[in-house]
């Protein structure tokens, strides 16, 4: 899975910018700003890795079915794991 991480804490500002990064997501090891938030694409994650976040207390997981993506938030950032 790719992932894509988004630092911002506030939800309405992801949600704002989601469709816009999932048409048009930076490169791997790319860093974007948009609208004044961080957008990079951080590879892929290690097997597991959304599994071990799961069983974390500060961390949210949600699924994106459109896209099939799993999206985790957990301090201040978003991350976008896509198939």
């Amino acid at each position: 899975m790719r992932c894509i991480s988004v630092y911002t804490r506030d939800f309405g500002s992801f949600s704002d910018l989601y469709e816009q990064i999932i048409a048009s997501p930076p490169a791997e090891n790319e860093e974007i700003v948009l609208e004044g938030i961080t957008v990079s694409c951080s590879g892929e994650v290690p097997e597991g890795y959304i599994e071990r976040l799961r069983e974390r207390p500060d961390v949210v997981v949600m699924r994106e079915r459109t896209h099939g993506a799993t999206i985790l938030q957990h301090g201040d950032l978003f991350e976008i794991c896509l198939p």
